[in-house]
């Protein structure tokens, strides 16, 4: 990879693009191609042939998606699948028939069965059944992931995946009911404060283990990889450190200044009991992660404080 080339960032308003344009920038690469949902619609085809025909991209990184939580994604598995597949077929068969050199598509640790073997290794994938929450979701990403695998084996293209686990940071979607878990408990904790409420109560039983990564350390883990000649067809990405979703909450009830009773409701579900990622394969290229959960969260707080000082806050 070298700084003259031409770098599509595929979701670069998103909280992982943006913190990829952010990286790619410190180190010196200016030549970046963006589009907004606006301007390019990555479910249509034509459209997205068209992007690809004049703007012949060297590289793209693909970090657009549909996301959100397990409400989200339990409520509208539909459009999950549909726009994620979509997306992901466009962009990855367009990059194929006009010259891209390189491809990095971006997934999630939520491919893995629901009862995979922990630490996650990338070997689990399509092993046995998937977490119903968020299958959707999964199967989509399973689908672009294998794409690039394909597109690779078949034509020689340098088209290769990675796995991130659950992420927070600056530019979250901290949505009361969409967005991801460590987003909806900042913003949860953060206005029982303000209301000076006597308690917060968590969805499920706040047994559930997960493991979190700050965003900064995937955008220079992407980095990384963009520079290695030979990468795996799939990569995890995490911290390869796990916390109960009940110590998590007193975590960002502490960070917010919260000082109330943290309370669980059984009746919500947890999702898959525990989720945590093999991350030695992407450590043995010479990538490891920097950004402590207690300080990580301390720099997400302080982000998302000020995009409400400046009604910048993302909560679609």
């Amino acid at each position: 990879m070298n700084k003259q080339q031409r770098i599509y960032i595929a979701g670069h308003r998103g909280m992982v693009g943006s913190a990829l344009v952010r990286e790619l920038q410190r180190n010196g690469f200016q030549n970046l191609v963006f589009r907004s949902r606006k301007d390019l619609n990555l479910t249509d085809q034509s459209h997205v042939n068209q992007f690809f025909a004049s703007e012949r991209p060297d590289i793209v990184v693909f970090a657009a998606a549909k996301v959100g939580g397990i409400h989200a994604n339990n409520t509208y598995p539909a459009e999950f699948i549909y726009d994620n597949l979509m997306m992901a077929s466009n962009a990855i068969h367009a990059a194929h028939q006009y010259g891209t050199s390189r491809f990095l598509f971006l997934g999630s640790t939520c491919i893995y069965p629901r009862m995979a073997p922990q630490p996650i290794p990338e070997t689990s994938l399509l092993t046995s059944e998937l977490e119903p929450t968020n299958e959707a979701y999964a199967i989509a990403k399973i689908a672009g992931l294998k794409l690039c695998q394909f597109y690779r084996r078949q034509y020689g293209k340098l088209f290769h995946s990675a796995m991130p686990t659950n992420l927070y940071g600056p530019g979250d979607n901290y949505h009361p009911e969409n967005s991801h878990v460590l987003p909806a408990l900042i913003r949860r904790f953060h206005e029982a404060k303000l209301s000076n409420a006597d308690s917060v109560t968590i969805w499920g039983t706040g047994s559930p283990m997960r493991e979190f990564l700050h965003v900064e350390d995937l955008a220079a883990g992407i980095c990384h990889l963009l520079t290695l000649e030979d990468p795996p067809d799939l990569v995890n990405i995490g911290s390869g450190q796990e916390i109960s979703i009940l110590n998590l909450a007193r975590l960002v009830a502490q960070t917010v200044g919260f000082s109330g009773v943290i309370e669980t409701d059984p009746t919500k579900p947890d999702g898959t009991p525990r989720k945590l990622s093999d991350i030695s394969k992407i450590v043995s290229t010479g990538w490891s992660p920097k950004i402590e959960l207690s300080e990580g969260l301390k720099s997400a707080y302080a982000a998302f404080l000020e995009s409400i000082r400046d009604e910048t806050l993302r909560a679609v």
